[in-house]
Order: C-alpha cells, then sequence, then structure tokens
C-alpha cells in the first residue's frame, strides 16, 4: 500500500474506522456505567490519540470534552513520560493540567505496540461524575470561590498499575479529602465502566494494526488530521475580521478580535481586553477556551470531518495569563467550562457575523443530600443564521447531553417530574427567528439542597444583524405554603417536601431585520 500519499477511498475508510473506534468505546462506557449521568444522560466522550497524544478522532459525544481532552493526555505524557508502563491507566481532572472542571474525570491509557516496548497510540475516556465531592452535593456549587471546594482533584493518577485497579488508594483519595465524595462506590463503579472502555479502544486499535500494518495506520492517522486541517482552511478562506464584545450576568465581558490573514490561510483569534480572572467560579480554564474556538471552526467546516487536532493548525489562539479564560491555580472553575465556555462560543459566532446567541447557558441543575446526588443540564432555544431558524428545545453548542428519562429519573430519586413543556413566545424574531427554550417543573418528595448555575438571567442572548433577542430565562421556588422565591442566575436552596423549582430556559435570538 502507497502511504506517502493518502488515497481518497482510503481516507475515508480509515477517517470512518477511527470514529468507529471512538463510538465503540462509547457504548462499552455507557453499558457498563452505573450512575444516571453517564448511563442515561449520555454525559461522557471518548476518543483515541496518536502516540504524541494528539487527537485524531472521535465520536460524537460533549463538545467541551473533546476539543480538551488532548491536552490532558499531553499533560499526562508530559508529567509521566518513560514511566508510562503496559497496562498502567491514569485518572485526571485537573483543570489546570488540561482538565474542564472537576467532575469531568478522564481515564487515558497508552496502546503499547506487540513487543511491549514503544507506545503507539493513547485512548481516552472522560465521564462526568455527579457526585465528585466539594461544597454542595452534586459537585457543582454556584458559590464556590477556589477549586477546592469544587471537590477532589487527580492529577495523573495511576488508577491501574500494570493491570491491577488500585481501589483502596482511588477510594482513600475520594474519601481523604476537606469535601470528600458523597458516594465513592458509585465513583469506582464509573471508573471501572472507564477502564472496559478504553480496554475495548486499544483492542480495536490493535486488531486495526493487525490486519492493515502499525506504519499504514499511522499513516493514515496523519493523513485523517491533514484533511480536516484543509478543511478549516478552506472554511477560513470566505470568513471576514471582526470583533464582539459579549457581558454576561455576573458583569463579567468576552472580547475576541478575529484576524484573517488571507496569505496563510489562517486567524488569528485573540481574547485580550476580556476580564481579569474573577473571584467567583465563571473562570474558565485555557483548554476549555481552545475547545470553544476548535468547536466553532468545526462548525463553519461544511465537510465530514472528524474533530482533531488538524482543526487547530490554522488557529492562533491568543489568552491573556491571568483572565477569566486563562485562570492561575487555585481560582474556581467549576461554571467557566458550562457556561462561560457557551458565551465564548456566542461571541466567536457575533464576531463573525453567522450566528444570533443561543440559550447561551447549560441551566446546570443538580440536588442532593447524603444520600442521593443527581445532575443535569436543561436545553433551551438555539440561535438563528444567515439561511436558517433557530431550533426549540435543544442542547446547544458546547453541550450534547440527553435528559433523564422521566420514569428513570422519578424511580431513582424521590422527586415528581411535573411538567417539562415549550417556553412559547421566548425565542428572538427575526428574518430568521430563534428557537424557543423550555419550562422545567421538579417537585420534591424528600429534603434536599438544590442548586442552580445558569447564566442569561439577566443579559438576554443577543439578535444578530437586525434579529430581536431571545427573552431571558428565569428561576424560582414554589413553596409547599403557596409562596414564591425568586432566584438569581445562581442559587443554593434547601427544599422541603412539596416544594417546586422552576426552571425557565433563554430562547435563541433572531437574525436579521423581519421586515
Amino acid at each position: 500500500m502507497n502511504i506517502t500519499q493518502p488515497d481518497p477511498v482510503r481516507l475515508e475508510i480509515f477517517k470512518n474506522l477511527y470514529q468507529f473506534i471512538a463510538e465503540q468505546m462509547g457504548i462499552v462506557l455507557q453499558n457498563t456505567a452505573a450512575s444516571v449521568n453517564i448511563k442515561e444522560r449520555l454525559d461522557f466522550s471518548c476518543a483515541i490519540f496518536d502516540s504524541s497524544g494528539l487527537l485524531v478522532a472521535n465520536a460524537p459525544h460533549i463538545p467541551v470534552h473533546l476539543g480538551s481532552m488532548s491536552e490532558s493526555v499531553r499533560c499526562l505524557i508530559k508529567q509521566q513520560g518513560n514511566s508510562i508502563e503496559p497496562g498502567n491507566i491514569y485518572l485526571s481532572n485537573n483543570p489546570y493540567n488540561g482538565g474542564t472542571h472537576l467532575p469531568d474525570v478522564t481515564a487515558i491509557a497508552p496502546v503499547f505496540d506487540a513487543d511491549n516496548r514503544h507506545i503507539i497510540f493513547y485512548v481516552a475516556s472522560r465521564g462526568h461524575q455527579a457526585d465528585i465531592g466539594g461544597i454542595t452535593p452534586g459537585s457543582m456549587p454556584p458559590h464556590s470561590t477556589n477549586v477546592v471546594e469544587e471537590g477532589i482533584l487527580f492529577d495523573n493518577f495511576l488508577l491501574v498499575e500494570r493491570g491491577y485497579f488500585q481501589e483502596n488508594q482511588v477510594r482513600e483519595l475520594l474519601l481523604n479529602h476537606i469535601y470528600p465524595a458523597r458516594n465513592p462506590d458509585g465513583n469506582i463503579a464509573d471508573f471501572k465502566a472507564q477502564i472496559a472502555a478504553n480496554e475495548r479502544g486499544i483492542q480495536e486499535l490493535k486488531r486495526m494494526v493487525d490486519r492493515y500494518g502499525l506504519e499504514t495506520v499511522q499513516a493514515y492517522m496523519k493523513f485523517v488530521q491533514n484533511n480536516a486541517e484543509e478543511a478549516v482552511r478552506r472554511a477560513i478562506d470566505v470568513l471576514k475580521d471582526g470583533s464582539f464584545t459579549y457581558q454576561m450576568d455576573n458583569g463579567a465581558k468576552i472580547q475576541v478580535k478575529v484576524t484573517i490573514n488571507r496569505k496563510s490561510r489562517s486567524a488569528k483569534i485573540d481574547f485580550t481586553g476580556t476580564s481579569e480572572q474573577l473571584k467567583n467560579n465563571f473562570n474558565a480554564p485555557q483548554a476549555v477556551t481552545q475547545a470553544a474556538v476548535l468547536y466553532v471552526f468545526r462548525t463553519l467546516v461544511s465537510d465530514n470531518i472528524p474533530l482533531n487536532a488538524g482543526c487547530l493548525n490554522p488557529l492562533e489562539i491568543i489568552v491573556p495569563q491571568g483572565c477569566m479564560l486563562n485562570p492561575t491555580y487555585p481560582a474556581a472553575v467549576v461554571a467557566g467550562n458550562v457556561e462561560t465556555s457557551q458565551t465564548i462560543v456566542d461571541a466567536l459566532y457575533g464576531a463573525l457575523g453567522v450566528m444570533a446567541a443561543s440559550q447561551g447557558t447549560m441551566n446546570n441543575f443538580t440536588f442532593g443530600n447524603a444520600q442521593y446526588q443527581y445532575y443535569e443540564t436543561i436545553c433551551g432555544g438555539s440561535g438563528a443564521g444567515i439561511d436558517f431558524d433557530g431550533t426549540d428545545a435543544v442542547q446547544t453548542h458546547m453541550t450534547n447531553s440527553r435528559l433523564t428519562d422521566p420514569e428513570v429519573l422519578e424511580t431513582r430519586y424521590p422527586i415528581l417530574l411535573e411538567s417539562f413543556s415549550l417556553r412559547v413566545d421566548s425565542a428572538g424574531k427575526g428574518k430568521h427567528s430563534g428557537g424557543n427554550g423550555v419550562v422545567r417543573r421538579i417537585k420534591f418528595l424528600s429534603p434536599m439542597t438544590a442548586n442552580i448555575l445558569s447564566g442569561h438571567r439577566v443579559i438576554p442572548p443577543f439578535g444578530l444583524n437586525g434579529g430581536e433577542p431571545g427573552k431571558v430565562g428565569k428561576n424560582w421556588i414554589e413553596r409547599g405554603n403557596g409562596s414564591q422565591e425568586n432566584l438569581y442566575s445562581t442559587a443554593t436552596v434547601e427544599m422541603q417536601p412539596g416544594d417546586v423549582f422552576v426552571i425557565e430556559t433563554p430562547g435563541g435570538g433572531g437574525f436579521g431585520n423581519k421586515e
């Protein structure tokens, strides 16, 4: 087989084979996980990487995971180097080493050659733990001020050593913390599922090498990355310079300037002018910022390519150290991954002039106590674009998870889903209208602590080119005694039996003047 230049047919075959492996990993993870968050909500991602830790292919899972996982793998290579041995699997959620926020825990495994002498690939699976410790159940505290308050940090912890699962050590780490994990058995069960997913990836890659040969498999990994790079350059060819400033409910702002270089067919994305590091938890680790940029430019590509390292090559990303998109330890970051990432995406679309703002929030809702811990993100309206309307009731941009089926939710937790409906007339109007948000009402049957971590309750999702903004969201409590308590974008509330937590999610912005 000629491997100095890619054969177009074989390029398509290998691209799909790499994606297939990541998809198989995801199927194993879903089937073997214990938690509702991974098994039902599908809040996980799987991917394969080359020997240097660069992303080759992923399954269509969670964008904020996929665009940042490579940083976790490369940090492992940098830290551990030659000490990585066959049968080892490492656990990492360090936001300052390629992680997103502490609940997103990544299991990373090397793939060795037939002689167990050289690492030829890496596989990784990232799953959102419903609780990883911290000051509130669900590990999404609305008011954390440092990363310690957000839970337990794994920094390339050796989860499996030469094939032996280190259960005692990981349990000790989960419990030996100022704010320990509330369900270590559940954590360990999901870690085992991630190990199984990684093992499937390892076996499939080895099977691929046996069939096609190592040199060919590695060559086509590079070809797939090169193909993705060229696809992004073609998208850049038709873009124009632009800038945008987008304010958040807490007063922080994302400022971005995009400069197109026609000669090099590249783009500079400069976040200079963005707010400094915050005292709250809306700081986004640099890996999250990179993931948001990567997502935007991937969506501008019409070709069917996997999200991979090649997409980044035409992009120069400037993020000043110490700003809220590149914070320093021990800054709190739990909302940066789920909320600020959405603001980055919308600001970039605004700068490029291609799409109005979507709901711009994941509407992160958690509740729990010592026995129960639950987390969900809630859909809303997507923004309209140059030639399309927004979509009602959909997860947008950096998240791609499901809502738990009502039957499962009400069986596993002492709550009642009173209603889940479309929020009519919440979309921004325009030549192309945005999508509508939703209304979700959850009634509590036992005492629990509930938390909401959301955005666009003050600042509406913007319309573009004369389009109207979407409506802001709302959060409130209806107490069992008939009283009502209105809540801000972020809040922690003690719920009693009979209390109802109500969330109205924002609509997407419209695009173009309706007339």
